[in-house]
C-alpha cells in the first residue's frame, strides 16, 4: 500500500513539473508576441523606416511581408530653409518634425511601403530625440 501512495505522488509530481514548464513555454511565447516580432521588430516601440530614394519615415511598423511593410502613426523629417540667406551664417537649414496627415493631399495615417524601396528599418529607443518629440507632438 506504501509503494502505490509512493508511486502517486512521483505521478503527481512529474505531472504538476510538466504542467509548469508547458506554462512557462506559453507565457514565454506570449510575451515574445507581444513585445517581439519575428523580424525583430519591437511592437512597444517606433521605428525609423530608411528608403531607396532618402525618405526617412518613424512610426510604428506592423505586418511585415515579402512584399510590403505596414506603417502607421507616421512621422517625417521636415527642412525649411530660407531661399535667400540674410549672411553665411544662416545657411543652416532648420529641421522639424512633420506628423503625416496635413499635407495637401490629406493622406491618412496609414502607409503600405513596397519592400522592394526600404533599405532597412531600425527599433528606436524611448530616450530618442525623435521619439522625444513624437510624444511632445502627441501631449499637445
Amino acid at each position: 500500500m506504501m509503494h502505490e501512495d509512493n508511486g502517486k505522488k512521483r505521478f503527481l509530481i512529474i505531472g504538476l513539473i510538466i504542467a509548469a514548464v508547458i506554462a512557462l513555454g506559453a507565457a514565454g511565447w506570449w510575451a515574445y508576441n507581444q513585445f517581439m516580432s519575428p523580424d525583430g521588430v519591437k511592437k512597444n516601440q517606433y521605428q525609423a523606416i530608411f528608403l531607396t530614394n532618402g525618405q526617412v519615415y518613424f512610426g510604428k511598423l506592423g505586418n511585415v511581408s515579402a512584399n510590403y511593410i505596414d506603417l502607421t502613426d507616421i512621422y517625417y523629417l521636415q527642412v525649411q530653409q530660407s531661399v535667400q540667406p540674410a549672411d553665411k551664417k544662416d545657411e543652416n537649414p532648420q529641421v522639424s518634425l512633420a506628423k503625416l496627415g496635413s499635407e495637401l493631399h490629406g493622406p491618412e495615417d496609414q502607409m503600405k511601403i513596397s519592400r522592394d524601396q526600404v533599405l532597412f528599418w531600425e527599433n528606436l529607443k524611448d530616450n530618442s530625440k525623435v521619439v522625444e518629440a513624437i510624444k511632445k507632438n502627441q501631449g499637445q
